[in-house]
């Protein structure tokens, strides 16, 4: 069980903006994911805390059932696409994200990530390729484009590589500080700094550690010190891998953990005041049920009627200036609308 952070002493006006923006995506975390991890925490999240609530349709462009790929371009460009396809459109063609939209203007950004940071959710907010497998082509995306902070695994697709390039060098002549553990990334000062902390996918919870809540932090830190303002994409990857394995231990680990970040986050926009904190999925997985739970014992029973994603809408909170808007039923594509209409882009 962990505390949940007190958000009753912020009320920013409605319609004011933010300068910061704080996108976090539990992947795979339908209501039942969310209802567990509360029941689990005996009764309460940080997620719960955030005032403004909503729910998105995640359907993607030619399936019913979305995948991440299809899920997260949606949410990073505010386009419908295939499923499988990155950051492009259902012609192939390129479609510019929230965080290159951002960077654009001058802002900082940053990805966070319990999978590999090529994967489908990070990769769909800087990358474009048509298949969410090209992972060496997504990889070449983090050394071309203006990101400040970006933490998750991977370290393969950009070090050992078929072409022979050596992607952390060429960051490194870029001026990044390149890092292999979460401690070194932690002591970083400045940016931009790279964290390649696996050399594919991270360790499940609580093999990890606090490895998400301190990288949502420290990222949250790094970027703040650009008085223009920062984008930031944070994912809780493995619930979604918890669903897929029918594995309800896995989901509630996976689904507090990442309520852990979310915590960081809140914590972070409360001390700032000018941070807009967003928290939703890009789909949900197992087409989970809970048929008992415990508010005391922090136990639940799931069952699972499939081990793929099923096409439920899934929930949206929001905190902060311009939190308000998110309120209410709509497309997952419109989350990157209301991102750009909230900072006036």
């Amino acid at each position: 069980m962990h505390p949940v952070v007190d958000l009753s002493g912020f009320a920013p006006g409605l319609g004011s903006r933010p300068r910061n923006i704080i996108l976090l995506i539990g992947d795979g975390m339908g209501v039942s994911q969310l209802y567990a991890g509360i029941t689990a925490n005996r009764g309460a999240l940080n997620i719960t805390q955030m005032p403004y609530v909503g729910f998105i349709m995640t359907h993607s462009a030619n399936k019913y059932v979305t995948d991440s790929a299809a899920g997260g371009t949606a949410l990073a460009t505010g386009q419908k696409t295939n499923n499988g396809a990155i950051g492009v459109d259902v012609n192939g063609n390129t479609i510019p994200t929230i965080l290159e939209i951002a960077d654009s203007k001058g802002l900082h950004t940053g990805l966070v990530s319990t999978s590999a940071i090529t994967h489908a959710t990070p990769a769909s907010f800087i990358a474009h390729v048509p298949s969410r497998g090209s992972y060496e082509d997504i990889a070449t995306f983090f050394t071309g484009i203006g990101i400040d902070v970006f933490m998750g695994g991977g370290r393969l697709h950009f070090e050992s590589r078929a072409d022979g390039r050596h992607l952390s060098n060429e960051l490194t002549s870029k001026g990044f500080r390149v890092v292999n553990a979460l401690n070194d990334a932690i002591e970083a000062k400045t940016t931009p700094l790279a964290a390649l902390v696996a050399d594919e996918h991270i360790a499940r919870y609580p093999e990890r550690g606090d490895y998400l809540p301190l990288a949502t932090a420290k990222s949250a830190e790094l970027l703040s010190s650009n008085a223009s303002g920062f984008f930031l994409m944070v994912e809780g990857s493995q619930i979604d891998w918890g669903g897929h394995q029918n594995d309800a231990i896995y989901v509630v680990d996976e689904m507090l953990d990442f309520d852990r970040a979310v915590g960081k986050a809140l914590e972070f926009a409360l001390r700032d005041q000018n941070t807009l904190v967003v928290v939703t999925a890009d789909h949900e997985t197992g087409a989970m049920s809970l048929i008992n739970g415990d508010f005391e014992t922090g136990g639940v029973r799931a069952v699972f009627a499939s081990e793929d994603h099923s096409g439920v809408m899934v929930p949206v909170f929001a905190f902060g200036p311009g939190a308000e808007r998110f309120m209410g039923f709509y497309h997952n594509t419109d989350i990157f609308l209301k991102m750009k209409e909230v900072w006036g882009f």
